[in-house]
């Protein structure tokens, strides 16, 4: 994976990355899972269905919790 293309990964790993930006999964309803962060307005939701999270949802998740996508990739080399 070459850094600046986002492609889906699997929400388990998705997860990971946000809790060492400091988000905390605060609840689950169905296949939803909400992090939640203190300074962000609105929490980040996660499907874990399908397992694979589409591109579309990763940069919305990202753009609501202020990471860029330089950030994006740092965090994924660390998960």
């Amino acid at each position: 994976m070459s850094p600046g293309k986002i492609v889906p990964i699997h929400y388990a790993k998705l997860i990971k990355l946000f809790e060492l930006e400091g988000f905390r999964v605060s609840r689950q309803k169905g296949d939803h899972i909400a992090m939640t962060k203190s300074g962000v307005k609105r929490p980040l939701i996660i499907k874990t269905s399908p397992k694979l999270v589409p591109i579309s949802h990763i940069r919305t998740n990202l753009t609501t919790a202020g990471i860029t996508r330089e950030r994006y990739f740092e965090l994924l080399e660390k998960v």
